[in-house]
């Protein structure tokens, strides 16, 4: 597993990104696609079957990709995976495809990357079903203080959406919340990840290297201990 220096900005949730000094990337590989992860310097992947790309035909085959390439060195979680009632099949494939990723994130010991929109009924549902002892991390978080202390009540983690996040509006949430189970992501915008770390720096009344210091010992929580 590629890991990330202390100094680093890190990005936890992209697509497509490129590595740079200074930099550290956890590139989102989905199993529709059939791309392989690699040992590129500064990249770590996760790799999961999206909501938006489920079909029933296409289960048993993006499943089985799953398993072949969740033991792969530089897999460091699995997903993105999890629930869309706005854009994904029915509620029930979608329940049968999130329990057996979060069965093989048991497995191999690695936590697991969610994306939910309007899901998190379900989500809290199967938490509750399946009692993962590997930890979860929302990626694109732009809810409620009363739904992100829920969320962080069962231990989970929350990635802020980039553009939620770069809003003057974020910031009474942000500071609200414990530095300790937070992290920032570009995820395939464009955005350079230091603009994110220097708003959200301002936001908490951090410099920008004590807020590389918090996410780097954050990251060390979700995937080291």
């Amino acid at each position: 597993m590629n890991l990330p220096s202390p100094g680093d900005y890190i990005d936890i949730h992209n697509h497509g990104g490129r590595p740079s000094p200074g930099y550290y990337s956890i590139e989102n590989l989905m199993a529709h696609e059939e791309m392989v992860p690699d040992m590129t310097a500064g990249i770590s992947y996760t790799y999961g079957i999206h909501p938006w790309h489920l079909t029933e035909e296409s289960l048993v085959k993006q499943m089985n990709r799953v398993i072949s390439i969740a033991g792969h060195a530089n897999i460091i979680a699995i997903g993105e995976a999890g629930f869309d009632r706005l854009k994904g099949p029915e509620l029930k494939l979608q329940h049968m495809a999130f329990e057996e990723q979060v069965a093989i994130s048991e497995k191999f010991s690695k936590p697991v990357f969610l994306h939910c929109v309007k899901g998190w009924d379900e989500l809290l549902e199967v938490h509750k079903k399946m009692g993962p002892l590997q930890k979860w991390i929302i990626h694109g978080f732009r809810g409620k203080r009363e739904l992100a202390l829920q969320l962080l009540s069962k231990g989970m983690y929350l990635s802020f959406w980039f553009d939620f996040i770069l809003r003057p509006e974020s910031a009474p949430l942000l500071k609200s919340l414990p530095s300790d189970r937070i992290f920032l992501e570009t995820d395939g915008s464009g955005v350079n990840i230091a603009s994110i770390y220097i708003k959200v720096s301002v936001d908490l009344g951090l410099s920008v290297d004590d807020l590389k210091k918090q996410i780097f010992n954050n990251f060390n929580d979700l995937f080291l201990k």
